[in-house]
């Protein structure tokens, strides 16, 4: 089966970055940054999510962000689903904190429980078959909606949305031109998506 190993994120200053993110998240071992200068306009085609127990960790996260230097896009919020909200890191990659949850049930903690990549894709039915020929498995499938893959012991679930509704979903414009600025890492060869996303082999799987 073919999995998530790693996310790294393309930015101008890495030691910047990495100072945010572990700031902001905690994030460290899921998380790769590398320096790149690649132009990149607008929307960048994905969305990262912090998924987490309960509205006050949501809170915390958000704040903290907010406290390391993020801007907010789509301000906390109830919804149908739960309660969240999207902010933009210094590096410009766009990060939902969200939970289903509707109450707490503890004291906050900036604990999350999963951590999903959501590529927006033209065609989400044409990307699932993709990505089943190419080692994952599907573990849930809404039509031609929305696919989320298993993830195995990966800290990193990836799941597909429609570009124009995954926008709307992080309250930005759809458009956007140039790097996606993140790349995937797996245990596979090397290869690219049909929307020009980019999976590399992990250090892990080319030592191996």
């Amino acid at each position: 089966m073919n999995f998530i190993d790693a996310i790294t994120l393309e930015v101008t200053d890495t030691a910047a970055a990495e100072t945010f993110y572990t700031n902001a998240f905690g994030l460290d071992s899921q998380l790769n940054l590398r320096a790149s200068q690649e132009p990149s306009t607008g929307f960048r085609g994905y969305t990262l999510s912090l998924t987490v127990s309960q509205p006050a960790n949501v809170d915390a996260l958000i704040e903290a962000a907010l406290a390391a230097g993020a801007t907010v896009i789509k301000p906390v919020a109830k919804s149908m689903w739960g309660y969240g909200g999207v902010v933009q890191a210094p590096d410009g990659a766009l990060w939902k904190i969200a939970t289903s949850a509707k109450k707490n049930t503890g004291p906050a903690t900036r604990e999350f429980d999963d951590i999903v990549l959501l590529l927006g894709v033209a065609d989400v039915a044409a990307s699932k078959k993709f990505y089943v020929e190419h080692g994952l498995t599907v573990g849930k499938s809404f039509g031609r909606m929305y696919v989320e893959f298993e993830s195995g012991t990966s800290p990193v679930k990836l799941a597909l949305y429609r570009r124009k509704a995954l926008a709307k979903d992080a309250g930005v414009a759809p458009e956007g031109t140039g790097s996606h600025r993140i790349a995937v890492s797996g245990p596979a060869a090397p290869f690219t998506d049909p929307d020009g996303f980019a999976w590399e082999t992990s250090a892990l799987a080319a030592q191996s």
